[in-house]
């Protein structure tokens, strides 16, 4: 514990990252503020039927996303949600478009190209669902809250419009503030403002599930002791699948160049366990949601009975299946064995007891296949414990912490940023945030 304080003032000490730190802290600050700022016209006192109904499903996944600010008709109501959907079209579009696939292997200039279309991509995702939001909020705000309208004589063409407008600005700024924290802050600016978007809904959700339990009469205290231990203990599972890696020897042959030795040396190539991250859970919910689109979310008839029962076997076991298939999808088409062969080869590497060439490409798409098969096995049951955690009596709030997005997010955002703060530290010459001195996150071993 001394140690641990230690390392927190040496934190301090280090000018730079010090003011990284604060100025991160800063913004999100502004960030937590205009998650409260409701919509202007709107009478903010009438707004608990919305918020009541942003507490489940996909709506409720909404809005822990967005801290609240979904449910509270925010100018952030939206959050980065339309931004990091633009990233995964334009991140897809990479893997099958040729024009995008050579801007991503143009370096700098091609990353801004991008990061420009994305930015283009997200107004235009906006422009379709901040007229989709007024309409819910229209629909679920008595028509007396909307003062603009009563009072000032607005018409509802025109204070929708402005509603919109100020949406779109208001993602665009919290877009903004995303990308200040990942150039003067502490770094993963976007994913660090969704991670705080879902620890602000943390205390709600505990308090919900505190209060449930003690009002129990059967042992709710005992019970309430349970599942927090149960919570940790998925806490590190999750922990484990963002770290676990499988590490492939490679050996480089020694090269003289002049006066000088190159290689002659053994390196390792880590592949992940869970090389998609959190992009399948991603995918098979959005898969699983669509069919209700036709089916006017009746979750009484058909197939929507079968959807739309999230804690039904059905649901689940479907859900299951997808997440597995899709581990394997966006495993195979982001791990390329190929191109990792031919840059051994350029580099004078090979595997032992390997050949080079189509050899090695086999036998690195072997490896993959037999690690990615545990990895989206153990990331299907992570998807699905939300769903068993609520048939077991938690809350369903608290229940959406046990596994999902929700939970590899926190995970693999907490860890990349205790990873910029190590990196700062051990340049420093510092004793880092682990007793080894190396933490591993998402993006490295």
């Amino acid at each position: 514990m001394k140690k641990f304080f230690q390392t927190i003032k040496n934190i301090f000490k280090i000018e730079e990252l010090k003011t990284r730190l604060i100025y991160t802290f800063l913004l999100i600050l502004v960030y937590r503020f205009g998650c409260y700022v409701v919509l202007p016209g709107i009478d903010a006192s009438a707004l608990s039927k919305l918020q009541s109904s942003a507490q489940e499903g996909l709506v409720g996944l909404l809005n822990m996303f967005s801290g609240g600010a979904f449910g509270n008709a925010s100018i952030f109501a939206l959050g980065v949600m339309p931004y990091i959907s633009a990233s995964i079209v334009v991140q897809l579009l990479g893997m099958f478009v040729p024009y995008f696939r050579k801007l991503q292997m143009e370096g700098e200039s091609g990353r801004r190209k991008m990061n420009q279309i994305t930015r283009y991509l997200t107004v235009a995702i906006l422009a379709i669902q901040c007229p989709t939001y007024m309409a819910q909020v229209h629909n679920q705000v008595p028509a007396s809250a909307f003062v603009a309208v009563n009072q000032l004589g607005w018409s509802n063409f025109s204070y929708n419009l402005v509603c919109t407008l100020v949406l779109m600005a208001g993602s665009m700024f919290v877009m903004w503030l995303g990308e200040r924290i990942t150039d003067r802050g502490i770094g993963n600016g976007i994913s660090l403002i969704i991670m705080i978007g879902i620890v602000a809904r943390l205390p709600f959700a505990l308090a919900a599930e505190i209060g449930e339990k003690l009002t129990a009469t059967n042992g709710g205290l005992l019970i309430l002791v349970v599942e927090l231990v149960i919570l940790f203990l998925v806490f590190v599972a999750a922990i484990a699948l963002v770290q676990g890696v499988r590490r492939v020897p490679v050996q480089y042959a020694k090269r003289v160049v002049g006066n000088r030795q190159y290689g002659g040396v053994r390196q390792y190539i880590p592949l992940k366990i869970n090389a998609a991250g959190v992009m399948p859970i991603i995918f098979a919910q959005a898969l699983m949601l669509f069919p209700l689109l036709f089916s006017r979310w009746d979750a009484t008839r058909g197939l929507a009975a079968t959807l739309g029962n999230y804690t039904g076997f059905w649901y689940n076991f479907i859900f299951f299946i997808l997440v597995v298939i899709f581990t394997y999808f966006y495993t195979a088409v982001t791990v390329n064995p190929t191109m990792m062969a031919e840059d051994m080869k350029k580099n004078g590497g090979f595997i032992p007891g390997v050949k080079p060439g189509k050899k090695t490409v086999e036998y690195l798409d072997s490896i993959m296949s037999k690690v990615t098969l545990p990895g989206s096995i153990f990331l299907g049951l992570i998807a699905i414990l939300p769903a068993g955690a609520m048939l077991l009596g938690v809350n369903n709030q608290f229940a959406s912490f046990y596994g999902g997005t929700s939970l590899l997010i926190l995970v693999g955002v907490v860890l990349d940023t205790l990873q910029q703060i190590e990196t700062y530290l051990l340049m420093r010459h510092y004793d880092g945030l682990m007793k080894t001195g190396r933490l591993s996150g998402r993006s490295g071993m």
